[in-house]
């Protein structure tokens, strides 16, 4: 009897290494039809970030899954360089203007466009981690390098069919004591932000609220004190066919705001809030 049980458990034991072999190994991850998923490393016991974002993403666990944002960072290092081709007048909205600026700095000589950029740097970096694709308008910060102008920042969603778009700037107010941010949506103009005045609003609502929550202040010297300005002479904002608002974080030439623009820890916390003001406006 001992003898025809060992036997019937060696033929079962046999039975199941065959069924190993010609299958998957039962450590092995196997994708719905048995197989090794597209994005899995055979080689490394090491998980791969990409597979588990593409795993997360059919699981519905990335909130923003689906969704397309557009960053535009303010201004381009070297545009200061190429006042040529910066001052070339382009389309505006119905009406023409300089492709772009040089923007601002602090009394130290820290530029506006290297502030727009970190930020909006760690902002997609964020994004992305939550499932968003994420459009950068400029992805270098260079000296020999300008633009793009206004209407290519413009019109930058509009081509890949985002959900919003969020241009990312700092002022340079002179006066004394000029200190806070303010957003600014575009005014209603027929034929041009009549179809995305309303969510472009709600847009800037959404984001002067999270920023109020990080504790910056409304800028005092702009636009009534409440932080929010409508504006119909920026070919950013005009030029748009998706809900867009222009965003200047702070006051460059105000000490304080001068201090947490320039430092990471400080910049952590407008990364933060504008993040938390998309994912409100997308309700995610």
């Amino acid at each position: 009897m001992w003898v025809r049980l060992l036997g019937v458990m060696m033929v079962t034991t046999l039975a199941i290494a065959s069924v190993g072999a010609l299958g998957q190994p039962a450590s092995s991850p196997t994708g719905a039809a048995g197989t090794w998923p597209r994005e899995t490393p055979v080689a490394s016991g090491v998980p791969d970030r990409a597979a588990g974002e593409s795993r997360a993403r059919r699981d519905g666990a990335e909130p923003l899954a689906g969704v397309t944002i557009v960053l535009d960072p303010g201004h381009q290092l070297g545009n200061r360089n190429h006042p040529k081709q910066i001052s070339r007048l382009v389309p505006a909205g119905g009406f023409r203007k300089p492709c772009n600026t040089v923007g601002t700095s602090t009394d130290e000589g820290f530029p506006e466009a290297t502030f727009s950029f970190k930020v909006a740097q760690r902002v997609a970096q964020r994004l992305r981690r939550q499932g968003a694709k994420v459009r950068m308008t400029r992805t270098s910060n260079r000296a020999d390098r300008w633009g793009p102008c206004v209407d290519v920042r413009g019109r930058a969603g509009n081509k890949v069919g985002a959900d919003l778009k969020v241009s990312i700037h700092a002022d340079g107010h002179h006066a004394a004591g000029a200190r806070g941010f303010h957003v600014i949506a575009p005014t209603k103009r027929r034929g041009w932000t009549d179809d995305i005045h309303r969510p472009s609003r709600r847009l800037a609502l959404d984001l002067r609220r999270a920023l109020r929550r990080a504790g910056l202040p409304d800028a005092n010297y702009i636009a009534g004190g409440d932080g929010l300005d409508f504006r119909g002479d920026l070919g950013t904002l005009n030029l748009s066919d998706v809900p867009t608002v222009m965003v200047e974080l702070g006051n460059m030439r105000h000490p304080g705001d001068a201090t947490q623009m320039t430092s990471r820890k400080g910049r952590a916390i407008y990364v933060r809030a504008l993040v938390r003001g998309m994912r409100r406006h997308l309700d995610r």
